[in-house]
């Protein structure tokens, strides 16, 4: 496949932006790079990390070298074609909002069906959830801001951190007075 025939996905890019930031890497030191960081705000399985080198080296964005003995490990750095692709990215505004996918309040909009009780049993819940987040962004940051100050990669971690302090308190006040059922729908309309 020629290399201006390929479709870049967002995964396309998380691969090339954490080459670019890390150098040579493999699969496995890519997946444990994201599960520090970008997955806490971009989810997509990490078995896509696994195949996408290999096409995005396919296509020339990447090249490869493969280790003469031992485990034959694969470490993939960036080409010029694909620095280039990462910053037309980077340059490329961005046509959409943040978008909730939230199961969580999404049971919440459905819930009339549901007792107080158990609202605010959902509630507790996901502020457990946001508590044990915020835990870990503390930890997160107690490691990397030594190492990175409050440069561009630790803004997204501020704002997680702001995320899910909101988030926390909006499950607190659902939690301490639970919203009642909303009004059966007028069919005649």
């Amino acid at each position: 496949m020629a290399a201006d025939e390929i479709r870049l996905s967002p995964t396309s890019y998380v691969v090339l932006g954490l080459i670019h930031l890390r150098g040579a890497s493999t699969p496995y030191e890519l997946e444990a790079a994201v599960q520090k960081s970008v997955e806490f705000f971009w989810k997509f399985p990490h078995s896509q990390l696994y195949r996408e080198p290999a096409r995005l080296a396919a296509s020339g964005h990447l090249d490869v070298e493969e280790e003469a003995g031992g485990r034959r490990r694969k470490f993939f750095t960036l080409t010029s074609l694909g620095r280039s692709a990462l910053q037309t990215w980077l340059a490329k505004p961005v046509d959409d909002v943040f978008e909730m996918r939230d199961e969580a309040v999404l049971r919440l909009f459905f819930s009339d069906s549901l007792p107080p009780s158990a609202l605010v049993e959902l509630a507790e819940r996901e502020i457990s959830l946001y508590e044990r987040r915020l835990e870990r962004y503390r930890q997160i940051a107690a490691h990397e801001l030594p190492r990175h100050g409050h440069d561009r990669r630790m803004a997204p971690l501020r704002l997680g951190v702001k995320l899910a302090e909101a988030f926390r308190e909006f499950w607190e006040e659902i939690s301490l007075d639970p919203p009642p059922p909303s009004p059966p729908p007028d069919r005649r309309n």
